[in-house]
């Protein structure tokens, strides 16, 4: 297992296109096969909170037998967390990101899929990541690829307007937004790099050189931190999972705020005065993913999530709800209308383009990162 930075782990410019052109052609598969009809009993699945609307879960219920038991989380910290107190038993499905490969590598928390049971054909390769970033101490594939995003800027149309075409990161930090605005620690102090980039207060390309060397990484996270901290009293709300990031937008007077693109997607398209988009600086792309720990019991029916996950109508219909994007070719083609709209206004123009995707934490990374965020945090 190569422990090397995944800097780009996706194309940047493939990451949408290869999946339309692939499925532009395919046939409507059927909903669920044989395989998960013979199926029955229950999953344990460990995901994130807002991943499983109820037009996916009945329908999977309804055609398997199969009662999902599911546990939400809201952070990749919370997933790793829980599965080394148990080593690895309780649950059937957990969902990491495809970039904390090098955090899973040597725990031997999780074990290989059966890959003869996985249509893998079924996704965008260029989001099939298991093999190459996954396949620990070469004994197969241990992640993958289920749903996608971005993390961005949301704000309230009818309180706050960008002073171009494209929001900045730097939005959630301005005076001018004092009070009302909010983000993630680390995810938005991260943020504030890209925007202190652009502005020229630290050199182009800091951010992302960071992850590669120890040394630069403290003095990156040295000046971001310090301008965090002179610009706390900005940040109205910290929030932690999806509900947090709706709330802030709904009932707590944020105007502006550095979010993934599902929660202010799904508030849009409720009619909520709500958008999302990518910030002149380029969203920030990950891929959540689907891993077996070494505990599972439940083996048959995680083959049948499995499938159910990779049609691409059940897939479709529950953009419509979450608001984040499916790896499943032709998916999009179920998504509707009001999702294309959607996922035009989130990456206008060159958006695409300019997509970061997360590059691989080591753990040193990690650990240096979150003595970083705790001191703003506690600031």
């Amino acid at each position: 297992m190569s422990h090397s930075i995944l800097s780009r782990p996706f194309g940047r410019r493939t990451l949408l296109k290869s999946t339309a052109a692939a499925g532009a052609g395919l046939a409507m598969p059927a909903i669920i096969g044989s395989s998960a009809l013979a199926s029955s009993g229950e999953i344990n699945i460990m995901m994130w909170s807002d991943y499983l609307p109820e037009s996916f879960t009945k329908a999977f219920t309804d055609q398997t037998g199969i009662k999902i038991n599911f546990t939400g989380i809201g952070s990749n910290d919370e997933i790793l967390n829980k599965m080394k107190a148990t080593n690895g038993q309780g649950f059937d499905i957990v969902t990491p990101t495809v970039n904390r490969n090098p955090l899973w590598a040597d725990l031997d928390l999780l074990q290989p899929f059966d890959m003869n049971r996985v249509a893998i054909e079924k996704v965008n390769p260029a989001m099939a990541l298991g093999e190459s970033h996954w396949n620990f101490g070469g004994k197969g594939v241990h992640w993958l690829p289920h749903i996608w995003g971005t993390e961005g800027v949301a704000w309230r149309t009818d309180a706050f307007t960008p002073a171009g075409e494209f929001p900045s990161y730097y939005d959630v930090w301005e005076e001018a937004n004092a009070g009302r605005t909010m983000g993630r620690g680390h995810s938005m102090m991260l943020g504030l790099g890209l925007g202190m980039e652009r502005r020229g207060d630290m050199e182009p390309g800091s951010v992302w050189e960071a992850y590669k060397d120890e040394d630069k990484m403290k003095e990156v996270w040295g000046k971001i931190t310090e301008t965090a901290i002179a610009k706390k009293k900005n940040i109205k709300l910290l929030w932690n999972d999806a509900d947090g990031q709706k709330n802030g937008l709904l009932n707590e007077g944020v105007i502006v705020g550095q979010t993934w693109d599902g929660p202010p997607i799904a508030l849009k398209t409720a009619g909520e005065p709500v958008m999302y988009r990518a910030p002149v600086e380029g969203a920030l792309a990950w891929v959540d993913g689907l891993s077996l720990p070494v505990g599972a019991k439940n083996i048959d029916q995680v083959y049948a999530f499995i499938e159910a996950a990779y049609d691409a109508k059940l897939a479709g219909e529950a953009i419509q709800t979450h608001g984040y994007n499916s790896p499943v070719i032709g998916a999009d083609q179920f998504g509707g209308e009001i999702y294309a709209k959607n996922f035009a206004d989130a990456y206008p123009g060159e958006a695409l383009s300019r997509l970061n995707a997360w590059p691989a934490e080591m753990p040193w990374y990690v650990t240096a990162r979150t003595e970083f965020v705790n001191r703003f945090l506690s600031a």
